[in-house]
């Protein structure tokens, strides 16, 4: 069945140039994106973007941490290596299960949509992208995107949940941010998370 859907996605690798350029596009540059849409929410946001920023970046390193277990633990082949694919960028031969790229998508979408519901909505939304461009490009099956949302989800919601025991961490962050003269401030107190 993996196979299967990830057949059902790839098979469109190479016959539309339109659609080949974004998902190129998407998977090649989706963690430059979310890190400009944090930057973003940084710089012109107000304190409670600084918070969400910060524990986006908790979720996204812890994410990837429990992915880097996982690859220790479990080693799935990319399709490339065990099948004839339409691959459209070369990659490592490294573990396929669960995908970076997805996890890295999910947990900061996830970790900002329970903070921010609209920018959190519009990353999760090319987080759901990145996830097919990852199958599209030939670098993952779907169950390594699907895996990815599953860490997404955990971390996102264990930080999420413990965010009363984290929030001294981006206290003291955005306190030592607003020490640096000449960058854009807010003096605006907001309710912590």
């Amino acid at each position: 069945m993996n196979y299967d859907l990830f057949q059902a996605i790839n098979q469109l690798a190479g016959k539309h140039p339109i659609m080949d350029g974004l998902m190129v596009f998407t998977t090649h540059y989706a963690l430059i994106v979310y890190a400009i849409v944090l930057l973003l929410m940084w710089f012109f946001g107000k304190e409670q973007h600084k918070y969400s920023v910060v524990y986006a970046a908790i979720t996204g390193g812890l994410g990837l941490f429990i992915n880097f277990i996982l690859g220790h633990i479990y080693y799935e082949p990319r399709p490339f290596e065990t099948h004839k694919v339409h691959l459209l960028l070369q990659h490592a031969k490294d573990t396929s299960f669960p995908s970076d790229h997805s996890t890295g998508a999910f947990s900061l979408a996830l970790a900002v949509l329970l903070r921010q519901r609209k920018i959190g909505l519009g990353m999760l939304l090319f987080a759901m992208l990145t996830g097919i461009s990852r199958i599209y490009v030939g670098h993952h099956y779907p169950f390594d995107v699907l895996g990815s949302m599953v860490v997404g989800l955990f971390v996102s919601t264990l930080i999420y949940k413990f965010s009363s025991l984290l929030n001294p961490i981006p206290q003291t962050i955005i306190n030592i941010y607003n020490q640096i003269p000449f960058v854009p401030k807010t003096n605006q107190k907001v309710k912590t998370y």
